[in-house]
């Protein structure tokens, strides 16, 4: 999709997913679910941790079965150095939400990174924005289940 087919409702969306991202490892950090927790560390989010603390309170939403179903893929180095889009390896997780988290952090490094000639449905906006839509409303949901929507809103 090349900028000038991005129409502003899709660029808000966007805005609003990178937003609301960054406010959620915000709040990671903030409630002390680190990556590495050894002094002299970079301090940045632990979603692993996040997942193994509450995957038991985990509930899926409307939001969460479709981007289940909508399954954004990732690039993968394929034979010659060529870039190929994969489906996001699942095997390690252990629950729903390790599998919702996967794909929302997919949603994110797609977007972040760019180059998505090739890969299904990329250029296709009504897809797009169903997958930033719903990666916000998941982010909401996983603050409140986790209780820091204060730190995650900024609202104290």
């Amino acid at each position: 999709m090349r900028r000038e087919d991005i129409h502003d409702e899709l660029k808000d969306i966007a805005f609003d997913f990178f937003y609301w991202f960054s406010r959620f490892e915000f709040a990671l950090k903030e409630n002390k679910l680190l990556k590495r927790n050894d002094i002299g560390e970079n301090a940045e989010p632990g979603w692993d941790a996040f997942i193994e603390r509450y995957a038991g309170d985990f509930k899926h939403s409307k939001q969460t079965r479709e981007l289940l179903e909508l399954n954004p893929k990732r690039q993968k180095v394929g034979p010659n150095s060529a870039v190929e889009w994969k489906e996001v390896d699942m095997g390690d997780c252990r629950s729903d939400l390790c599998r919702v988290v996967r794909l929302l952090k997919t949603v994110r490094n797609n977007l972040f990174h760019g180059g998505k000639h090739g890969a299904d449905g990329w250029d296709d906006p009504d897809r797009t924005k169903k997958l930033l839509s719903n990666g916000k409303v998941i982010l909401d949901l996983l603050a409140a289940m986790a209780d820091f929507e204060a730190d995650y809103t900024q609202c104290y």
